[in-house]
Order: structure tokens, then sequence, then C-alpha cells
């Protein structure tokens, strides 16, 4: 079983109850208030419509935020900025198709836009294109010799072709520039504990007190600990992260395979019988289970928790090699 890593969830728009809410007035941000009565003021102010989705942008009221933007665009089509700040919300929310013409447009009207430069490197590490992403990068911190994202960016290029040392040195520089820069610290916890350094710890500490809502860092500790055979030290961890968000399923599912390395099967049943409980439709949760029932000899139960898997996963394989195992369809 491979250890989980946390997979950044998909957002989808909420366009009905985004446009409800701001339309009774639903949103009460400073901010938004300010903008609202100088927009009543100014009705033909581009800049303001996009000031405003920027604010809803953050606070990922995103359909609202996507209004304001074309708003924007409609009054002004000048500004290279506006574009890409729609090409940008869409890639963060995966429409990689649906962001790049917004980009190029930005691009065209503003060769020099570093955040379309780094959209597109961003684009083109998501596609494995790695030279060109290194060019989008290098255009930009030829303009800017601080810029932490190009940096971050350079730093994750390198740990996609495993250059771990050019990966860390790209991303410290990063840090260097601006020392919140979470998700490079992030990254060095990553890169270190992969190396098994325990400076990996004091990356993931230092990124949990940046954003003490996130957990990851804290299940991360956990994979270092059990990357390392120290099982004990990765539960505690584990336990930690679920205290802090009990709807942390990975911290549920590294729980589960720990118990079943040391044969303590009813506890990896019992981690495994959460997560269908949290997320009813997690194929692998139900075959996990089933798997503990088979090997406690509860045939019975160990077969419908196959099937049940099948349900939501009809190509999954191990659950089919499961139901063979027990002589069941």
């Amino acid at each position: 079983m491979k250890i989980k890593w946390l997979i950044p969830i998909v957002l989808l728009f909420a366009a009905c109850d985004d446009e409800k809410q701001a339309n009774k007035g639903g949103f009460t941000e400073p901010a938004i208030e300010r903008l609202n009565k100088q927009i009543e003021k100014n009705p033909e102010d581009a800049s303001l419509y996009f000031e405003r989705g920027f604010i809803y942008d953050r606070l990922e009221k995103d359909s609202i935020a996507l209004r304001d933007y074309k708003k924007a665009i409609s009054l002004d089509s000048t500004k290279s900025e506006y574009y890409s700040a729609i090409g940008d919300m869409l890639f963060e929310h995966k429409d990689i198709e649906g962001s790049v013409p917004w980009i190029e447009k930005a691009l065209e009207l503003n060769p020099n836009d570093k955040k379309a430069h780094l959209k597109l490197a961003k684009m083109f590490l998501f596609i494995e294109a790695y030279n060109k992403a290194f060019s989008e990068i290098n255009v930009v911190l030829r303009q800017d010799a601080h810029n932490p994202e190009g940096y971050y960016l350079k730093g994750m290029v390198y740990k996609n072709i495993e250059d771990t040392a050019k990966a860390i040195s790209s991303l410290q520089t990063a840090l260097q520039v601006d020392p919140e820069y979470r998700d490079a610290v992030i990254q060095l916890g990553i890169l270190y504990g992969s190396q098994g350094d325990p400076i990996a710890l004091k990356y993931y500490d230092n990124a949990f007190k940046m954003d003490t809502l996130d957990v990851f860092p804290i299940y991360a500790k956990g994979v270092y600990h059990q990357d390392k055979g120290s099982f004990e030290r990765a539960k505690e961890e584990y336990r930690n992260a679920i205290l802090k968000d009990n709807q942390y399923l990975n911290a549920y599912y590294n729980m589960g395979y720990i118990y079943m390395q040391q044969d303590s099967l009813q506890n990896a049943y019992r981690q495994y019988d959460i997560i269908t409980k949290i997320q009813p439709q997690d194929a692998e949760a139900y075959f996990n289970r089933g798997l503990c029932s088979e090997l406690m000899g509860h045939k019975e139960d160990a077969i419908n928790d196959y099937n049940q898997a099948l349900v939501f996963d009809q190509e999954y394989e191990d659950p089919v090699e499961g139901l063979r195992r027990l002589g069941a369809k």
C-alpha cells in the first residue's frame, strides 16, 4: 500500500449560492462594503470591479469574482492584469484549457506581465514541459530578481526532474526573498524528509505555525517517522492531525496501514471504517476494510466490502482479486 499524500481538492464554482448571497448583501467584509459604495458613485470605474473581484477571489467566492473581473474587462479591455486574474483563477480550479486564452490575451497586451508568465510556467510544469517552464520563469526573474514565486517554481521544476540539490537551493532562495512563503517551507520539508534528514521536522513545524488550520505538516511528520520505521511516533503524529481535523482521511489511511503491518487487524479495520463514514463513496476504504475482514476470517463481511468498493469504482482490480480469492462473484 502506498503512503498517501494529500491531493489538493478541485473547488467547484457555487454560482447560484454566491450570486444570491452577494445580491442580498450577505458578505460583510469591510473592504467589499467600501468598494460597493465606491462603485455606486463610480459605476464606470473598471479598477473598482477588479479590486472587488480580487477580494472575492481570495474569499473563494469564485462566480462573483469572475463576474467582477469580466465587468472590469468590459469597461477597460486594455489591462493585462484583468485577463491574467481570470486565467489564474481558472487554472487554480484545474480548468487548464479554459485559462489559456485569458493568459495569452494578458501577454498579448503586456509581454512583461509577470503573473501571466508564471502561470504559463505552472502549466508547463503541470504537463511536464520543463524546458518551457524554465523559459517562462527566467523571463520573470530577469525582470525581477527578487520574485519569490519564480524561485519557488524553479524549485518545483528541479524537484520534478529529481535534481534535489538544485530544488532545495531554489526553494531556500524563495524563502530568503520571502520568509513567509509557506509553500516553499512545506516543499523543503518534503525534500529533506525524502532524504531522511530530521531538519524536515523543523520545516513542518514552521509551516504549521504559519497556518494552524492546515494539518498537512503534522501529517507529513507522521509520514517522515513512518518512512523511518518509527511506527509509534508516526501514529502519534497521525493522532495529532486527527485531533485537529477529524476529517483528515490520509491520517486514518496511514494509521490503518501501520496497524496492518503490526497485525493489529481490528484496529486497522476501525480506521478504514471511520473513512467510510466520513467519505461514503471511497472505494479504497471499503477495499481495505474488506481486506482486514478477510485476514480476520470474516469472509462474508469481506465479500460485502469488496462488492461495495466495486460499486464506486468498477475498474478497481484489488477487490476483484479479493473476490476471486474468496470464490465469490
